[in-house]
């Protein structure tokens, strides 16, 4: 680490050196020369200001806007504008990041797989949370729907299923760090600026957007809503802007999963390995996004600007999933005669199975009502241009997320006692071929008595952040243009505190299968097309309404024996920070030097089987809970951290610019992986818990740049990256002994068992690419924009790091003139290592999406849109990988269908 240091202060003073003698080289010029170079960059400046005004419009002048703002800046960054986003094919902000060199996107934050809307972000292939998003320089709190993320992979990204293109101004991400920007995204900060009321260039603006979605897998229209209203004074010291959106959509996931990963069985004297439950996973959902935003900016005096500013999004997310499995390895423990074999190295990839006395299917059925995430904030700003050349700025803030899983009615169902069943695999790009049988078209041979009532509820998860900042600024004559400085304070808090997992009520008759009900549904009758699988077709189902009827007649959720304390965590963290940052204008060269002081005081909580050594204290045994007696550990950490950073930007010709950048910055670690929560799966016995002894990542960053504006829209850039991650978070394997809930209730007595704990530990880490974008127009009409990153990652010891992704491409062809537009656009993303799980690597495979943007203007009030997203249906494959035991093998296959929006646009 020392080393790194070094290197990178070296790097720092050479860079002053340099700027130094360029800066003395700049003296000898000629004075008229230097008031050409001045008058040049100037006038560069001030056509971003007047392009940057909500009055921009086109696909054309905002990608000339993005352009020369990423230009002008003095540090690496890349910049998508408003009316950019208003035509490109996005419906949430990480739909338009993902398009920008060196972003990738996921649908997803844990194990949940696919979805057919952008939610994480994260940048030059790294993980989500090494991405740092704030909304006008600020935190915004999270939340999310899915239970997992509630509970389990709590992280520090944002979740951009949340956030809708309709809120944006600019976005600006920056890949290069300096003093002045908060701490938290070691790979980089995305930045989204909102609307201002007096940026409008009119007095009175309101626009409004009515249409709807077609998804074409739940076959039906959902309607869509946004509208804006903005006033400002004659005088423009007063203003005050509206928003609000509605925007609901069916979702339907058809997929295919082998869950419980793959288990060994012994033929001929050699070990083989074969998959434990092959499944029909239907999931559908209703997601309805619905809040609004609001500014009152107000000039009191000339040189003093308030603003106040607020946002608020909710996600209503009740959704329904539905998994048929064969149930290979209780089949075979049962008894089953297993033939008609085929191996592929050490792994049975096809057979049959048929007698016995085990369960052939196992069937989870899993309705969550009430699945919700939400979001908001609240700012005050000041802006006091005290003299020319004297500028102080202040703000205070809270900002509160939270998600939500008040319910999950749960049935997990037996069937085809001593039946049959077979399997064939088909490689890691297509699905299972599977059956089982006799019966799974309707619930005649259902089986309670092999199955279980689980499920977590009343989870609500909190996000909340308050703070206060100051910045200054201090304006010079000379080389040294000015001399940024401030501080932040912030307390932060995520925490998840209830949770009861709910079990079967053994007083009710819950294992006779005539106290179910006899009318059922069935699955889609194009169910395994739509994944390209043969697979058995029709599979009945309970609805959610059976479902909530069954778990209360049968389930047990008492308070105090279903309480579950393995997922309950808190995290408070107080950071301080300070800087100072120097910034340099010379002729033809700019730059920032400054340092950065962190202070992070972390008082985490989580309950464990036995106190924990390294804490303050461990209340405990608390008893009452059937999960066990626990501890509840306080456990205090805190650390201090300096990080300099150094930006050069040279205008080598009037139409060519070099970058060099050197910093270091700082992720503090996951929630999840700081407090220790565990998660049990008593069936395969694996789980997941955490590590609160867990340093913050301190990645050291080498970023140099070329870029050739070659015309208006034109742009041919190359760009190469080093990140040498020191305490990076990755994931180990090790054997806890727990109790095991179901084995305890089948003997009747306390059973524990050793179960397979995959924990964040600390590790080295590097990450080195590069990054090519070309944006060429094509007459005055046409043109493409083009870009690819290359990222080559690994972890100490050669491991995969989380999120990379090798290759990623990016084009987009599109035409405008005065009434019409139209954008196709491609993105693609090479296969990336995501998690472990069930002792193995979890890899999601590389995979490409289509998607098309079409307009057409009425009038000077009126316009249509057209968007077409997932066009090319793809197909999201993931894969389990040990080298250890049976290789590279077939986890999911996912596929979610197109998505059509109609809108009408009115501006007056």
């Amino acid at each position: 680490m020392s080393n790194r240091r070094t290197m990178l202060a070296a790097s720092i003073i050479a860079s002053l050196c340099l700027s130094g003698t360029l800066h003395a080289q700049d003296t000898t010029q000629t004075s008229s020369q230097a008031n050409q170079q001045n008058s040049a960059e100037q006038a560069n400046k001030e056509k971003v200001k007047q392009l940057s005004t909500i009055t921009v419009t086109g696909i054309r002048s905002s990608s000339e806007l993005s352009i020369d703002t990423k230009r002008a800046e003095n540090t690496h960054v890349e910049v998508v504008s408003a009316e950019d986003i208003g035509k490109l094919p996005a419906k949430n902000v990480a739909d338009t990041l993902q398009r920008l060199p060196g972003v990738n996107i996921s649908s997803s934050s844990a194990s949940e797989g696919a979805f057919d809307e952008a939610d994480r972000v994260s940048l030059r292939g790294t993980n989500p949370s090494m991405t740092q998003t704030m909304i006008n320089g600020h935190t915004v709190a999270t939340g999310d729907w899915f239970v997992l993320n509630q509970v389990q992979t709590v992280g520090r990204s944002v979740s951009y299923s949340l956030l809708p293109s309709e809120i944006v101004s600019q976005v600006v991400v920056h890949k290069t760090s300096e003093a002045s920007l908060m701490e938290g995204g070691s790979a980089g900060t995305v930045d989204i600026i909102t609307r201002k009321p007096l940026e409008y260039a009119k007095q009175i603006t309101a626009e409004a957007s009515i249409g709807g979605v077609y998804a074409d897998l739940p076959g039906n229209v959902k309607p869509q809503f946004s509208g804006l209203f903005n006033y400002k004074s004659d005088d423009n010291t007063f203003g005050i802007l509206a928003q609000a959106f509605y925007e609901e959509r069916s979702l339907q996931r058809d997929g295919q999963e082998v869950v419980g990963g793959y288990n060994s069985t012994t033929l001929g004297g050699k070990t083989y390995y074969y998959p434990n439950e092959i499944g029909n996973a239907l999931f559908t959902q209703t997601r309805k996004r619905e809040g609004g935003a609001f500014d009152l900016e107000w000039k009191p005096t000339d040189n003093l600007t308030l603003d106040l500013n607020g946002f608020y999004s909710l996600m209503k997310a009740d959704n329904f999933n539905r998994n048929y499995m064969l149930w290979t390895s209780n089949a075979l423990t049962g008894g089953a005669v297993l033939s008609n074999v085929q191996t592929r190295g050490n792994v049975i990839t096809a057979g049959s199975i048929a007698g016995g006395t085990g369960s052939y299917g196992v069937y989870d059925q899993i309705s969550r009502p009430g699945a919700s995430s939400k979001t908001n904030y609240v700012t005050l700003d000041a802006d006091w241009k005290v003299t020319d050349k004297l500028r102080f700025r202040g703000e205070v803030g809270t900002t509160h997320g939270a998600g939500d899983s008040p319910h999950q009615d749960v049935i997990e169902l037996g069937a085809n006692v001593g039946g049959t069943g077979s399997w064939s695999m088909n490689g890691l790009g297509s699905p299972i071929s599977w059956s089982e049988g006799p019966v799974n078209n309707n619930q005649s041979t259902m089986a309670p008595s092999f199955g279980w009532i689980f499920g977590e509820q009343g989870i609500h998860m909190v996000d909340k952040e308050s703070w206060a900042k100051f910045d200054g600024e201090l304006d010079f004559d000379g080389p040294m243009s000015s001399l940024q400085f401030g501080g932040r304070y912030s307390t932060h808090t995520r925490e998840s505190l209830n949770d009861i997992a709910q079990g079967p009520n053994f007083a009710t008759d819950w294992q006779n299968p005539a106290a179910y009900p006899t009318a059922t549904s069935n699955y889609p009758g194009d169910f395994g097309s739509q994944i390209g699988a043969n697979v058995p077709a029709s599979v009945w189902y309970f609805t959610p309404s059976q479902l909530k009827q069954i778990d209360a007649q049968f389930a047990n959720r008492d308070p105090v024996t279903r309480f579950y304390w393995n997922d309950i965590y808190k995290v408070k963290e107080k950071d301080t920070a300070l800087y100072a940052q120097a910034n340099f204008d010379g002729d033809r060269w700019g730059g920032n030097l400054g340092l950065r002081y962190v202070h992070t005081a972390e008082t985490i909580n989580d309950a464990t089987t036995n106190p924990d050594p390294t804490a303050s204290s461990a209340a405990g045994p608390i008893v009452g809970s059937a999960f066990g007696a626990y501890y509840w550990n306080t456990i205090h950490h805190s650390y201090n951290k300096v990080l300099p950073s150094a930006n050069l930007k040279f205008d080598l010709t009037d139409d060519l610019v070099a970058r060099f950048a050197a910093s270091q910055t700082m992720t503090r670690p996951d929630y999840s992986a700081l407090a220790g929560s565990v998660s049990l799966d008593d069936l395969t016995h694996t789980g997941s818990g955490g590590n609160p002894g867990l340093k913050p990542l301190i990645s050291t960053n080498f970023d140099a740049a070329l870029e050739w504006y070659f015309a208006p829209r034109g742009l041919l850039s190359g760009s190469v990256y080093n990140m040498v991650l020191s305490d990076y978070v990755n994931f180990a394997d090790v054997q806890r002994v727990y109790k095991d809930i179901q084995a305890s209730q089948t003997a009747g007595h306390d059973v524990f068992s050793t179960y397979t704990v995959t924990v964040p530990s600390n590790t080295g880490g590097h990450v080195k690419g590069f990054e090519l974008t070309y944006d060429q127009p094509i007459g005055d009409n046409f043109g493409v924009e083009t870009n690819y990153t290359y990222a080559n990652a690994h972890a100490s010891g050669g491991g995969p790091l989380q999120g990379t992704s090798r290759n990623t491409f990016n084009t987009s062809f599109y035409f405008e003139n005065d009434l019409f537009n139209a954008r196709l656009s491609y993105t693609y993303r090479s296969s990336f290592y995501d998690t472990v799980s069930h002792g193995a690597n979890y890899y999601q495979g590389g995979v490409g999406n289509l998607a098309l943007s079409v307009g057409y203007k009425v009038n000077d009030w009126m316009s249509l849109s057209f968007d077409a997203m997932n066009l090319n249906n793809p197909k999201y494959r993931y894969y389990y990988q040990d080298n250890s035991t049976f290789g590279k093998q077939p986890y999911a296959f996912y596929v979610n269908g197109r998505q059509y929006y109609f809108n009408v646009r009115f501006k007056f």
